[in-house]
Parts: structure tokens; sequence; C-alpha cells
């Protein structure tokens, strides 16, 4: 009895606080809506249509060639509502003192920013960081960013990018999370916890702006800003899950994408952006175009910049990013009847909204302090911070003869155009980052090895030898670099530095700016010039440690026969020479695992893990005619989602479930002992996948659905325990409903998508 009573008296006080929290809630909304009201009825339409408009000054611009004119002179008038691409608490100051003083209502800028890996202190790219597979460590560096750059001035990123992506080609790959909807769903929420913080308005809190919406990931041939089409169950049940967890999450804004969604540009599809975002998800945040987007769809075909500019707003667009077709036509549009007074009401009230929850209309300048900058921007713990994150991101895809670790003695040679190279350690997508400020592989190996090693280095090869593609490559400044030495003259200098090494560490990869946006691969191997330097290299004799940097999955079958051991280190920020050499000397035993499939070469695009059988499906041994294969290649990947290697061995045993069968409402305690079976500390990411045997919709042949990253020491044992629910067992059927139909499931653990060490079936009544 006294239990219940505890029970019951702890469920009173949790009621109390939810209801308490209701409550103040309510009493800020209708604070917020009576301030805006007010502002509103003083509002003239000219007003109100310009706080619809986001612009930038220029001087950073990376997403297109236009950039707004006479800023000064439009935000004097009130014909601004926002800035992008300032950077700097003093500069956004200034432009904020603008809009305080000039303007006749003195109504506050928001000011965002492409925050997409950090601010001033860059982390690894998003796709490095989700092959961490930790959501706190994930979360904190969002929390990290966000206390940057809202020191820093700033109150608005454009971040985080949800996009579910298969095909490698697309360079954007790097800002997502991978392949997978359940991961990247989890990821999404985190990041945005991170960004938000407790409560928009706080100093140290940063609106998110979820990206991009929608299914932007799939555009065809993975060429940037292409079309997409997919069936609407594809869309609910792989593409959309984490822009919902994003909103779910409490995100302010979310960024239209630039494809078409059934034959309608998603920023002018009402459908999109009114019934499903606010209608059935219930999102009360303001919508914003991405780059031009509202303009481009006039190359779309849909008509005219005054009538793009319509279709936008109507179909719940609240602010156009730079295109400026909102301040040039909607007044001559509503004259005409082709929006109404209430649609640009609307889209006005949502961007004031925004600006009341960050605190603006309270404190114009609350994210103004140049003390707080100069304590916050590039400190000592965010740079810490970017070494861990570097070393929890790399994956090691290969360690023959365990190689890795290296001794902290003898000769190394250090060898490749990405191992003494500031410029492309940040990653694509750092726009505030100063590469400069970066650790060179060399510097960071020479650090952390110490004096008992002697590490001599030779560059080896240019990242590219092709004088054209480079130009490609270094619009926004140079990546890549060709020596005024010949390529045999490089080759031949790191042969002879070889020669006198004991094992070899080769960095090589892509630059910094082959993968990102309007970066897109149709080869997606290393380029020529340093795959002859492996190849040259492999032929020593010595043990060969490729150290890969890329933003993408690459295609590697050759390099993988070639290396001895074989690390992914994506692009890792400022502290990636750091990082790198923490992983490469065992200070810090790698973890990570792929959240991305690697093809064996792009035929095989698109790839990945949770694929539906045809009626004809390969069997496992040899190929079979008539079957679903190729001719030249096998049918799985080279490197699957899910998979990377230890310095230390993890063995899985004894999976029990608490019932073979479960009802609605209750659940299945799955439990295995997983022990650490080698000679290092390590960290296991244990998966957990379900495949539904029998369903009304076809089903994919596994999916994950549970995930833990399990710390033990070498020889230590632990019991893992998962939950099966009935929402792990629901999937959208053909009228998409959110279902769980009865019937027999396969439950599979492992270390990898296509390691499963433990099997076991189960039925759902």
């Amino acid at each position: 009895m006294k239990h219940t009573h505890t029970l019951l008296k702890s469920a009173l006080v949790a009621l109390a606080l939810s209801v308490a929290g209701q409550v103040q809630a309510q009493t800020t909304d209708a604070k917020m809506n009576t301030f805006v009201s007010a502002l509103m009825g003083k509002m003239t339409l000219e007003e109100k249509i310009g706080q619809l408009n986001l612009l930038t000054p220029g001087g950073g611009v990376l997403t297109g060639s236009v950039v707004s004119s006479d800023v000064e002179a439009k935000i004097s008038k009130g014909n601004v509502g926002g800035l992008f691409g300032v950077i700097g608490v003093e500069k956004i100051r200034q432009a904020q003192e603008l809009a305080v003083t000039k303007s006749r209502l003195k109504i506050p800028l928001i000011f965002g920013s492409d925050v997409i890996h950090g601010y001033k202190t860059t982390f690894p790219i998003p796709l490095g960081l989700s092959c961490s597979w930790d959501l706190p460590l994930i979360e904190h560096s969002a929390r990290l960013a966000a206390t940057e750059a809202s020191a820093d001035g700033l109150c608005w990123v454009y971040s985080p990018m949800v996009d579910i992506a298969r095909d490698p080609r697309w360079g954007r790959v790097a800002e997502g999370s991978g392949e997978d909807t359940y991961l990247g769903s989890k990821i999404a929420a985190a990041m945005v916890h991170g960004y938000q913080g407790n409560r928009l308005g706080d100093k140290n809190s940063v609106m998110a702006c979820v990206k991009h919406f929608a299914l932007y990931g799939a555009a065809e041939a993975g060429r940037d800003y292409n079309t997409t089409d997919m069936s609407r169950i594809k869309m609910y049940e792989y593409y959309l899950p984490p822009y919902k967890a994003a909103i779910d999450a409490g995100a302010g804004s979310v960024m239209t994408s630039f494809n078409e969604i059934d034959g309608i540009p998603a920023t002018a599809n009402k459908w999109l952006l009114t019934d499903l975002l606010r209608k059935q998800w219930g999102f009360k945040g303001f919508v914003v175009t991405d780059y031009t987007a509202i303009n481009e769809m006039m190359a779309h075909g849909l008509g005219n910049l005054q009538t793009v500019s319509a279709l936008a707003l109507k179909a719940g667009v609240d602010m156009d990013m730079v295109g400026e077709g909102f301040v040039t036509t909607l007044q001559q549009s509503l004259k005409e009847h082709k929006v109404t007074l209430t649609e640009i009401n609307d889209a006005c009230r949502r961007v004031l909204e925004a600006k009341y929850k960050l605190g603006l209309f309270e404190d114009p300048y609350r994210y103004c302090n140049t003390a707080t900058a100069t304590k916050e921007v590039l400190s000592a713990d965010k740079r810490q911070a970017a070494r861990e994150l570097g070393a929890r991101s790399c994956v090691l895809l290969k360690n023959d003869r365990q190689t890795l670790p290296l001794k902290k003695s003898g000769t190394i040679a250090l060898v490749g155009p990405l191992a003494n190279n500031k410029s492309n350690m940040l990653g694509t997508w750092a726009v505030s980052g100063d590469a400069q400020l970066s650790v060179p592989v060399l510097d960071g190996m020479k650090q952390v090895a110490g004096s008992g090693v002697n590490i001599l280095y030779a560059k080896g090869a240019n990242i590219s030898d092709d004088t054209s593609f480079a130009k490609k490559v270094n619009v926004f400044g140079e990546r890549i670099d060709i020596d005024t030495r010949t390529p045999e003259q490089l080759l031949t200098e790191a042969l002879t530095t070889a020669a006198k090494a004991d094992v070899v560490v080769a960095v090589v990869g892509e630059a910094s700016e082959m993968s990102g946006e309007a970066a897109s691969r149709s080869d997606i191997g290393i380029p020529e010039s340093q795959r002859k330097l492996l190849a040259a290299l492999a032929q020593t004799g010595k043990p060969l440690v490729v150290v890969l940097m890329s933003g993408r999955p690459l295609t590697l079958t050759t390099e993988n026969e070639q290396a001895t051991s074989l690390l992914e280190v994506w692009f890792q920020g400022h502290e990636a020479g750091n990082a790198i050499a923490d992983v490469l000397f065992g200070n810090y035993n790698p973890s990570g695992k792929l959240t991305m499939s690697f093809p064996r070469n792009v035929g095989q695009i698109p790839i990945y893990y949770n694929y539906k059988n045809t009626g004809r499906p390969q069997p496992e041994g040899p190929t079979q005619k008539f079957r679903s294969n190729y001719l030249d290649v096998a049918n799985d990947p080279l490197f699957p989602f899910g998979y990377g290697l230890s310095y230390t061995t993890f063995k899985y045993e004894g999976l029990t479930l608490s019932a073979n069968k479960i009802s609605s409402g209750k659940t299945i305690n799955v439990a295995f002992k997983l022990t650490n079976t080698g000679a290092y500390a390590g960290e296991e990411i244990v998966q957990l996948y379900l495949r539904d045997q029998e369903a009304s919709v076809t089903r994919p042949v596994k999916e994950l659905k549970d995930f833990q990253k399990i710390k033990l020491q070498p020889g230590e044992s632990k019991t893992v325990h998962f939950t099966i629910d009935k929402e792990k067992l629901s999937f959208f059927n053909s009228q998409l409903q959110w279902v769980a139909e009865p019937g027999t499931f396969d439950l599979m653990i492992g270390a990898s998508s296509a390691d499963i060490r433990l099997k076991e079936t189960f039925e759902l009544l």
C-alpha cells in the first residue's frame, strides 16, 4: 500500500508539473499573440511584406551568385526581415542598429547562418558525426555550436540537414546522417535539442532550421538540384520520418528543398507545406525557402516571378531567401486577387513570432555581447570537443595483421597530399571556420607519437593532376594545389621516404570541396594521381595504413586490397590531425560504424541495407541465372551499413526473449551477453534489426529498430537489454495508416546490418 501511495504521489506531482507547464506555455502564447497583433496593427502592407524578405549582403555567399543590393537602404525602409551571411558580433550589431533606429517601427532583424558542423570551431562533418552513433555526443556538438554562434551574434542556424540519402554520388550526403530513417530520426531530434537548448530566447540558444523539406536526398542520378520522384508510401516510410522527428523535437523553422514532389516544386507545394507540415504534423514555426528557390521555379516552368511568388506564399512559404520575389510582386498580386491579405498576414505573423520567441523584441542586441564572444569563440573546451568528436567519427574498415594501433617507436613514412594540408581539414560547409587554424595530420602525429617515433613526410602526389577539375573544385579557395614538381618527382620522393620506414601511412581521398553542395560526382573513386601513389606504395611490401578523407562513401575495391589497414576519417574539422593521431596510435580505440553503405562500384547505386526482396532473390552461394543479380559484381556493398572494426573483439551470446508472443499494449524484453574478448578497452555499437515475415505491403529484409553503444574493458561482460513494443513493429500500409499487423517477426542482433550474431523469432498476436 505504501508503494502504491508513493507511485500515486509521484504521478500527481508529474501531472501538476505538466499542467503548470501547459498553463505557462498558454500564458506565454497569449502574451506573444497580444504583442504581435498589436504590432501588426501598426504595420503597413509594405512593412508586412518586408518581414518576409531575407537578404545577404555578400562577402561569403556559397550557394549562389546572387548577392542582395542596397541592403542598408532596404533595412532602413523596413523592407528586410532578416539577414544571413553576416559573421561577427560587431557587424551584426551594426546591421541591427539600422533596423531598430532607422526603420519606422524599429522591428529587429533575425540573423542566420549555415552552422552545419560547428561555427568558428569546426567539428567533423555530419556524416562523420553520425558514424559515432552517439546521440548525447551529437547533441553536445550542436549545443557547443549554438553557444559559440549565439555568442557571436547569431540566433538562427540552417541545420540540421536530415535528408535520407542512398546515393553517394550526391555531394550533400556529407551534410546528412546517411541512409537509415531510424538512426536519422534520432540524430535529427538530438541536433534540434542541442541547438535550441532548454528554451528559445536563452542567450546560448539558437533557432534550428530543418532542411531540406522534403526528399532532397533522393535527387535523381545523385545530381544536385535535380528532380525527385517517389511513391507516397516510400516518402512516409523512409524519407519523411527524420523531418517529423525534428518537428516533434520543437524545431522553430523549416527550409524548403529545390526538388519537386509529385510534379510540383517543394517551394510551391501546398500539400507538403500546409497539409502535411502544418495540419498533419502540427508545425507552428515558420518556413523559409532555400537560396533563390522561388525564382528558380521559373526554370521549372511554373510561370513568371509574380506567379511563382504567389504560388509559394499560398503553399505556405513565409520567408523568401535572397530572391526578393515577395517584396517586388506580392502587392501587385494582392491587387489582382492572386493572393489574399490573410496569407500575407499569416506569413508575417509567423516571422514576428520567431523573433518574439528569440527575445529580440525584448532586447535586439541580446546576442551581441563582445565579452561573451571573446570568451566563447574558438575556446579551448570547443577545440577539445572537436578532437574527441573527430576520434569518435573514425571508422576502421580493415586492419590486417593488427597493423593498427601504430607503435610509438621506430620510423613511420607519412605520405599523401592530405597528410600535411590545412586547407582541406575542415570539410565542406565550414563557412565560418578558418582553415589555417586547423591541425594537419603531420603535426598531430608528431604531437601524439612523442620523441620515440621518427616521422618522415613526403607529399607523394597531388590530390588531382587535372587542372580543369581543380579549377571547378577551387571556386572558394585553393583546395587542390598542383605542385610545381612533376607527378613522377613526387612519387619518387614518396618511395624513397617509404624505403626508410617500418610502416607507411598514406593520407589520401577527396579535397574538401569535392563533396558538399554542387559537388556531385559520377566517379566516386579517389583521383588517378592518388591511385598511382597507393599502387606504388603497396608494391614496396611495407605495411600500408591508408587514412581516407572524404565527404561521401567512395569506391575502394582496389584500395581495400592494397591496404594493410584502412581507416575512414571523413573530414574532422580543426582538430583533425590530433584526433586522427589519437586513433592511429591507440590513444582512442575506434568505435565508429558506417551510416551509409560503400558500393563496390557506381553501377550498384543506389545501394542500401534495408532493401526489399524481389520475387527472384539471389540466394546465398554461387550466382544463379534468372535471379536478381549482376553478371560482373556481387549484389552486396563493399562495406555495409553499420560496419566498423575495433582494435578489440566482442562476443555476442545467450539471447533470451521474455516471451515469444506479444499482444497490443505489451512488450517483449530482449537480453544477451556482450563480452570484450580482446586486449583493448573498446566500445561496441550493438544493433537490433527486425523483419516482418508477412505483411499487406512488402517489407525490407531488415530494419534497424534500436541500438546501444556499450563500453567494455578487456574481459568484461555486460548484459544488454532491448525492449520490443508495437511501435517498433508498425509501418505505413497502402492507405498510409500507421499499423502493426499480426504475424511472425525475425529479431536480429549484430555488429552490422550484414554481421548478425544472434537471431530469434516472435509473434505479434
